[in-house]
């Protein structure tokens, strides 16, 4: 099974996280954390940069690393490194979401998540996240 390999932030600002939902291909209106994929010679961290600035058209500090979650599609293996990260500048610019929704610890469970980002969920409820940026 193909394995594809990427990165998600979980933006936090004033004690809620971003939550994203996907407007287009297989998981259209699915919510998941904003990211997206790994390129050749780039590090998680500057993918996850470099995803930001160009679905959001946001400037983040990448912090702490969550989880790296793995997950199996149908048709191909998912591996997902989650990091906190914080805003440098600017403010969510939708370029490839339907829609963003800050929310708190407690709304967590209000979005359908997609399902490797449900992983992150319990674990995000149990963490400090101010701490980790």
């Amino acid at each position: 099974m193909k394995t594809i390999r990427v990165v998600a932030a979980v933006i936090v600002n004033d004690d809620k996280v971003l939550a994203t939902q996907r407007g287009y291909g297989e998981f259209k209106d699915g919510w998941e954390f904003p990211g997206g994929k790994i390129e050749a010679g780039e590090s998680p961290e500057k993918a996850l940069i470099r995803e930001i600035k160009e679905e959001l058209e946001m400037d983040i500090k990448v912090g702490t690393l969550i989880d790296t979650v793995e997950y199996d599609y149908p048709n191909f293996h998912l591996s997902m490194d989650c990091f906190f990260a914080s805003i440098v500048q600017g403010t969510p610019l939708l370029k490839e979401h339907e829609a963003a929704k800050w929310l708190t610890r407690d709304l967590l469970g209000s979005v359908d998540w997609l399902p490797a980002d449900q992983g992150l969920i319990e674990k995000l409820k149990r963490m400090e996240w101010e701490q980790e940026i």
